[in-house]
């Protein structure tokens, strides 16, 4: 008897996330015999849980917080650009039962914006990042990789934004967040990798006077997919990306890889999983 590849996303909480939302909307686009599905796992059980995943049919799973880091641990096989950053989001389970371990965000950040500004050059001028975390890792590598001259980060603790200037060297730099208004004068790219502005979260307090019109904006935050942060980008006549764009790119490699099919993030892909 062949049982249905099953994938799903690990994480604790989990019952926020849109990935199952997202998936079962592609297998059904596309006629897909399938199964994607949420599961909340604490730390203490994680290792059992990814141990058993593929001893009941499943072939691979997002991976969301707390456990994109620790998840690393349990992996047999870990691609560069996930031990660059330091975290794994995507994960394929083989036959034999070794985990295989890679990190999309970096490139559903890239495939993001390029799709809400497709003129964008990443060369064109600096980057300026608010926060430090663990997105912030993802998306540092992409610039760098695009060819971001640049890098400029503030962070509200400044020892982490410290630590990726340590790890990624001198194409990155660090401004207090008292002064972070000013890393804007210049800034071709502007990204906002913290939670401020979220639901439920506080308010992004930043000025952003010395925001040039010819800059993009983007925020991982979707909810609300348009924040405060992204209005006031707007208000000074920049292009702006919501963020809901990136959470739909970073699931399609780890779909094709399950499934067999690459799926197009469209704005039907888009209504569903808003809805």
């Amino acid at each position: 008897m062949t049982s249905i590849p099953r994938a799903g996303v690990i994480g604790n909480p989990i019952s926020h996330s849109l990935s199952p939302k997202l998936h079962s909307y592609w297998l059904q686009r596309y006629d897909i015999e399938g199964e994607y599905t949420a599961l909340q796992v604490s730390e203490d059980a994680l290792e059992s849980t990814l141990r058993n995943l593929s001893k009941q049919g499943f072939i691979g799973a997002n991976v969301t917080l707390p456990h994109k880091v620790s998840v690393m641990q349990y992996a047999d096989q870990i691609t560069d650009r996930a031990t660059l950053i330091g975290a794994a989001n995507t994960l394929i389970f083989k036959e034999d039962g070794r985990i295989f371990a890679d990190n999309t965000d970096g490139y559903g950040f890239m495939a993001n914006v390029r799709q809400g500004a497709p003129d964008w050059d990443p060369k064109a001028g600096p980057a300026a990042i608010f926060g430090a975390g663990g997105a912030a890792r993802a998306i540092i590598v992409a610039l760098a990789d695009a060819g971001v001259p640049e890098i400029i980060i503030a962070n509200r603790t400044r020892p982490k934004a410290e630590a990726l200037r340590a790890d990624f060297g001198a194409r990155v730099s660090v401004v207090d967040w008292v002064q972070a208004d000013q890393m804007l004068d210049g800034a071709n790219t502007v990204i906002n990798t913290t939670s401020l502005g979220m639901v439920g979260a506080q308010e992004f307090k930043v000025p952003l006077d010395a925001l040039s019109k010819d800059a993009v904006v983007t925020d991982i935050v979707y909810n609300p997919l348009r924040t405060p942060f992204l209005k006031a980008a707007e208000a000074k006549g920049a292009r702006t990306v919501d963020g809901l764009g990136m959470l739909l790119h970073q699931g399609v490699p780890g779909f094709e890889r399950w499934f067999g099919k690459r799926p197009e993030v469209d704005d039907a892909t888009r209504a569903a999983v808003l809805a």
